[in-house]
């Protein structure tokens, strides 16, 4: 069993520690834990480890947020995947900081990057993994808050974050999509 994860961000050094780039750090500790370097690639960093008896590949698209859909079509295609095999590590501005939701499918819930991956699949049946990145941005101040860097609290509780989201994935592998929301979405 094969399955493609997908970290969503931005690529360059201004966009690293911020909010929006919460999937690339997921994606990053996923491959630190598993020994499994990140190589460039076509649309994307990829790299890949086998887990009791799954494979799990790991992507970085290197298209910006707005397009990432064609980098996940690309390597969907490449690994001869179908979208059931696909999850997606997202921000959420509408969940609180730290707060985590996986879904089968959905709507695009107004991130740019699930956008672009559904039009680019024909499809919102697909798992995503959202993590909550708050909402504390006064009204206009959205693109700065998502673009910035993550507060003293919320730095000091990152890492703990980021491995219940690494833990969420390499259960979505093991147990399934229904499975893995009914013991993830609950804490």
């Amino acid at each position: 069993m094969k399955y493609l994860i997908a970290g969503l961000g931005n690529p360059g050094p201004e966009y690293a520690g911020t909010r929006h780039n919460i999937g690339f750090v997921v994606a990053d500790a996923l491959a630190a834990a598993h020994e499994a370097p990140f190589k460039p690639g076509r649309l994307a960093e990829t790299a890949a480890f086998r887990h009791k008896g799954r494979t799990f590949i790991l992507i970085k698209p290197q298209t910006f947020m707005n397009l990432s859909g064609r980098a996940v079509r690309y390597w969907l295609d490449q690994e001869g995947l179908d979208p059931d095999r696909l999850l997606v590590v997202v921000d959420d501005l509408a969940l609180p900081f730290g707060k985590m939701r996986m879904r089968a499918s959905g709507s695009d819930g107004g991130h740019n990057g699930l956008t672009s991956i559904i039009e680019h699949l024909g499809t919102e049946t697909f798992a995503r993994l959202r993590i909550g990145i708050g909402h504390a941005f006064p009204k206009g101040g959205q693109v700065n808050y998502v673009l910035g860097t993550w507060d003293g609290e919320e730095q000091q509780e990152l890492a703990e974050v980021v491995d219940q989201a690494a833990k969420a994935v390499i259960g979505f592998g093991l147990l399934g999509v229904e499975r893995a929301m009914n013991t993830f979405n609950k804490r």
